[in-house]
């Protein structure tokens, strides 16, 4: 656990970073974190694309990629995570909730997700990923700005209060013709699902295909008056 002087000591170091790297390329960003932190230093992914992994892995090779694996995945998005292990110079970390579905059913009724998402997230994907930056001082993310209006704001670097850690969001100034042009430039590793009408992916029976003119997190918890798992704040 960070201490009190511990958090302190990287609120203020993201708060300069914040105001340094505004405008700095993504590569640029890691290498500041690679620098600073190391191996206390993660990346954590969803398993959308390898976009953020891959920055990663140039700026310090066999950097550990934190996955959460829900147990509700699609299976393109478990073969996305295989397939990121194998190629990239990665080492995938893949956490998991403390119960089995099966185990959460028993206690909380089927269906979770479908009575109280923000209950079935909280065990399924805050609580492991909490536990899992335990031995991290800092993260980071593949959030943009212009994802949704809730992610409008941002930074490239934050500090996460409610962890204690630095929060790194690398491409957050990125578009979503920067993503593409990256993993075409680079041949980087993405989820079929993409390319089968999904903006974001999440677990399966929380998402869907997109219609058109929403914008990509709009098949996430459709209907639920929810847009965000709570890892995000």
């Amino acid at each position: 656990m960070t201490t009190a002087t511990g958090a302190d000591r990287l609120r203020d170091l993201a708060e300069r970073a914040a105001r340094d790297l505004e405008d700095a390329p993504a590569s640029e960003i890691l290498d500041w974190a690679a620098a600073t932190f190391g191996r206390r230093f993660c990346v954590t992914s969803s398993m959308e694309d390898a976009v953020v992994a891959h920055l990663a892995s140039r700026a310090l090779p066999g950097v550990d990629v934190v996955f959460l694996d829900t147990g509700y995945h699609f299976p393109e998005t478990i073969g996305t995570r295989d397939a990121v292990a194998a190629v990239l110079d990665v080492n995938v970390v893949t956490l998991t909730p403390r119960q089995s579905v099966a185990e959460q059913d028993a206690e909380y009724g089927p269906r979770l997700h479908d009575r109280e998402p923000d209950l079935c997230c909280a065990l399924r994907k805050v609580a492991p990923l909490d536990r899992g930056l335990a031995g991290y001082d800092a993260w980071a993310t593949g959030l943009r700005r212009d994802e949704s209006p809730t992610r409008a704001g941002t930074p490239v670097v934050g500090f996460d209060e409610k962890r204690g850690k630095v929060k790194i969001a690398p491409i957050a100034r990125w578009t979503q013709e920067d993503v593409e042009q990256y993993v075409a430039e680079h041949g980087v590793l993405t989820n079929p699902l993409l390319m089968d009408g999904y903006g974001s992916i999440g677990c399966a029976p929380c998402t869907r295909r997109l219609l058109e003119g929403e914008d990509s997190r709009a098949g996430r918890w459709s209907g639920r008056g929810k847009t965000e798992c709570g890892i995000h704040g």
